[in-house]
């Protein structure tokens, strides 16, 4: 008997990344794919981790600030072969326990900017105190709440921290193909924070690059946590602050880009395109970040108190600071009109969450308008581009940082998912 158009559809989208554990694998993995290595002894509570290489002729490699602070570290660094600066056509897929056994969607969460599925999903105490946005961390994150409920939960952990997004968008692709043979199954449900919502959402709207393979009709709902979906202009905004944390001869060390090419420090006037987030000199080591940046000048103004608060945003030479300005940074590459001209597609819902509470410790927080310290509320809740809005959700208690791990945003996710 044929069933109607509207039942078989709705069978369908019921049963999309559904089937049943231990089901056999619909398809091979793609052939442009090699499995290079699996590593079953894992921290933080992971199953297994494969280290796999796109072999699409488009992936080119990336550049890394030459003094090391964007290498792979910790047991990154093995999984990749031991190659602290890895070839930007590898990636790890990470399995949480329960991948093959769970009853539940399989999810795919996509980690942010200079961050690691170790970290951001697992274990936000990696880093430390503070290194989760709060003045104590816990031991598990958003895997293992996903897991215990019987999700099937893997995480993708890109070569670059920094890296370009229509890059890691197809790496995105590559690690769903990946679930779907392993798992027999349609569809995955892909979580992006962060960063991590650019190269989930371009996946998605089939945002590419020339070589790129379009959206494979393989999601079944999107969540998207404190993503500058309308872009951001924080390095910009707050510059001078936030180059004290970047500036070697300042004593900085963080891995993030700098709005300026020079700066003043200690009566030394240096020079420094490699830490740059607009091309200079030869150097681009921070694709991924110029990727995200819109104006927010126009809604918000500009942090006058900042020194060199003019020149930082607009461009020119300060008091103690030059730079470009963030019109030539967008110039040179944001993705963010070109994303939200790109519709999601219809049969994807996208849900939206966004932190609303400014007070990451160690960093200048974003206070020109609501914010969670880095994305403005109203960008991580901006629906442009988006053609079904399955939810939004604002928690108010919870910054950056913390969006990876706080209760109220697991049991937001974990509801979205259901």
């Amino acid at each position: 008997m044929r069933l109607p158009r509207i039942l078989l559809a709705v069978l369908l989208t019921l049963t999309a990344g559904l089937a049943l554990p231990g089901g056999a694998a619909a398809a091979a993995e793609p052939s442009y794919l090699v499995r290079e290595a699996t590593f079953t002894t894992v921290a933080n509570g992971w199953d297994r981790v494969d280290r796999y290489r796109d072999t699409t002729s488009g992936f080119r490699d990336e550049q890394y600030p030459p003094d090391g602070r964007g290498d792979q570290d910790g047991q990154r660094r093995t999984f990749f072969g031991g190659v602290a600066k890895p070839s930007s056509s590898r990636f790890l897929l990470y399995s949480a326990p329960g991948w093959n056994t769970g009853s539940r969607s399989a999810v795919l969460l996509v980690h942010g900017a200079n961050d690691n599925p170790d970290r951001a999903w697992a274990n936000p105490g990696e880093s430390g105190d503070f290194g989760c946005g709060s003045a104590s961390c816990p031991a598990t994150g958003l895997m293992q709440q996903l897991s215990s409920r019987g999700h099937r939960v893997f995480a993708i952990g890109f070569a670059h921290k920094q890296g370009d997004n229509l890059q890691q968008a197809q790496q995105v692709g590559d690690a769903i193909a990946i679930i779907r043979a392993r798992l027999g199954v349609n569809a995955v449900d892909v979580v992006g924070w962060s960063k991590g919502m650019m190269s989930a959402r371009m996946y998605v709207a089939s945002v590419r690059p020339a070589w790129g393979r379009p959206y494979a009709g393989d999601v079944r709902r999107l969540v998207l946590l404190g993503g500058p979906n309308g872009g951001y202009d924080y390095p910009f905004a707050h510059g001078w602050a936030h180059d004290f944390s970047i500036w070697p001869e300042c004593g900085g060390t963080i891995n993030a880009p700098s709005p300026h090419t020079r700066m003043t420090c200690y009566g030394r006037f240096t020079y420094h395109p490699e830490l740059s987030i607009t091309p200079a000199d030869g150097f681009d080591a921070y694709p991924g970040q110029r990727q995200m940046l819109a104006r927010w000048d126009g809604v918000y103004g500009v942090n006058t108190a900042a020194q060199d608060w003019y020149t930082t945003y607009y461009g020119g030479q300060g008091f103690y600071t030059a730079g470009p300005g963030i019109q030539a940074a967008i110039d040179a590459g944001s993705l963010i009109g070109r994303i939200q001209s790109s519709p999601t597609p219809a049969s994807v819902p996208v849900y939206l969450l966004a932190g609303g509470s400014p007070d990451v410790v160690g960093i200048w927080n974003e206070t020109r308008g609501p914010s969670d310290g880095v994305v403005f509320v109203s960008s991580a809740l901006d629906t442009t581009g988006i053609r079904t809005v399955g939810g939004t959700a604002l928690v108010g208690s919870a910054n950056h940082l913390q969006l990876g791990w706080a209760s109220a945003v697991t049991q937001a996710v974990a509801s979205w998912l259901s």
